[in-house]
Order: structure tokens, then C-alpha cells, then sequence
């Protein structure tokens, strides 16, 4: 498999000659090379995390491509055919197999009401826990894509979701909002964390691959 990770929460998964797409949204450039795209995933209804003009680019690129959404991103997105999906649900798109877990997005303040989230689990691999610290229980995790940096997240949380993930690979993600010193902070925070358990963390830029 092979993970490429774009600007902020958008990751391009590749394998069985196929390519699955996870949280295109605002702060990511212009996907290319979609002639072999099988799958989009949507985690939740955040612009940062999918909008109309990216589904619209794709779906023109790549027409019939399964959409992949938990039930508010459905009613955010109306005149899409989308597949809702929920915790618990397994689908497939192609040959990938996608695995859902969580269902609410973090807290970002008592006063802004929790929408919903899922994390996703491609072939057994990668975990993406979208904006959330869903553990997917009973999963041994081997690639985590772990959030960085939000308004949501306190460093100390996402510690501890790596911590209790015990990955052996992991990679930062969802760090746009961070700057370039905040960033690098942070990522040797969740290196430390992923190598407590004898995993390997990887700092990738937006067009860095990772091969598992």
C-alpha cells in the first residue's frame, strides 16, 4: 500500500492498481491522476475536511465514483449520491475494504454542538480517525494517521490516542493550522509516543509517500 499525504487531513491511498480518497477539503490543492479512483471517504461535514468544488472536480474526473459519508455530511451535501455510512459498517470500494469506527467528532467548545465523525480503517493497515480519538477497538493498528493540530485537539490527547492505538507506523496529519515550529513540536510528541510501543513515525510533508 502506498500512502500519500496531502495538504491537511487529505490522504490518497493506493494499492490492488486502485486509488481510494480520504477528506479532500479546503485547505487541499487540486487532486490530479484519478483515472484509477475507486472511493472517496468522507469523515464529517467540515469544509476542511470535503467541499462541493472538490467532489464536483472529482466526479467529473472520475464520473460514478462511490462516495463514502457518515449521515451529516448526506444532509450537508445535497444533489450527491453519497453512501452514508455509520460505526459498525464494513463496506467495499473496489478492492478495498472499509472498516468505520467513533461516530462523534471531538469537542471542539461546550457552546458548538457535536456532529457526527467516523473514523476509517482501509484493508486492515491504515487507520484514520478523522476529527476524533476513536480507538477502533480489537484492531491492530499498523499504519496510523494521526491528527496534529485543530481547535479541537490538546497535544496531551493526541499522546495519549497514539499511546493507546500502539501503531507501528505512524504519520501526523490534519496540521494546516499549525505552523511550521508548532508542527515540528508536535510531531515529536506523537514520535515519541508511536516508538513507546516500538512503532516508527514518519514526518511527511503534502506529497510524501509512505510505502507498508
Amino acid at each position: 500500500m502506498r500512502i500519500t499525504k496531502h495538504e491537511h487531513a487529505a490522504l490518497r491511498v493506493e494499492d490492488h492498481g486502485q486509488t481510494l480518497l480520504i477528506d479532500p477539503g479546503s485547505f487541499t490543492l487540486p487532486l490530479d491522476e484519478l483515472q484509477h479512483l475507486v472511493g472517496v471517504v468522507i469523515t464529517h461535514e467540515h469544509p476542511d475536511h470535503w467541499t462541493p468544488d472538490h467532489l464536483d472536480r472529482i466526479l467529473r474526473d472520475a464520473p460514478g465514483t462511490p462516495i463514502f459519508a457518515p449521515a451529516g455530511v448526506v444532509r450537508s451535501a445535497p444533489g450527491y449520491e453519497i453512501t452514508e455510512v455509520a460505526p459498525g459498517d464494513t463496506v467495499t470500494a473496489g478492492d478495498f475494504t472499509l472498516r468505520f469506527f467513533g461516530g462523534v467528532h471531538a469537542e471542539i467548545h461546550s457552546s458548538i454542538p457535536l456532529i457526527d465523525n467516523v473514523g476509517v480503517l482501509v484493508d486492515d493497515e491504515l487507520y484514520y480517525p478523522g476529527d476524533s480519538y476513536a480507538i477502533p477497538e480489537g484492531v491492530d493498528v499498523q499504519t496510523l494517521a494521526a491528527p496534529l493540530g485543530a481547535p479541537w485537539l490538546k497535544i496531551g490527547d493526541a499522546i495519549d490516542f497514539v499511546l493507546a492505538v500502539a501503531p507501528r507506523r505512524a504519520f501526523g496529519t490534519h496540521d494546516m493550522t499549525l505552523s511550521v515550529i508548532g508542527s515540528n513540536m508536535h510531531r515529536s510528541r506523537l514520535k515519541w509516543a508511536t516508538e513507546e510501543h516500538g512503532g516508527e513515525f514518519f514526518e511527511l510533508d503534502p506529497g510524501d509517500d509512505l510505502e507498508t
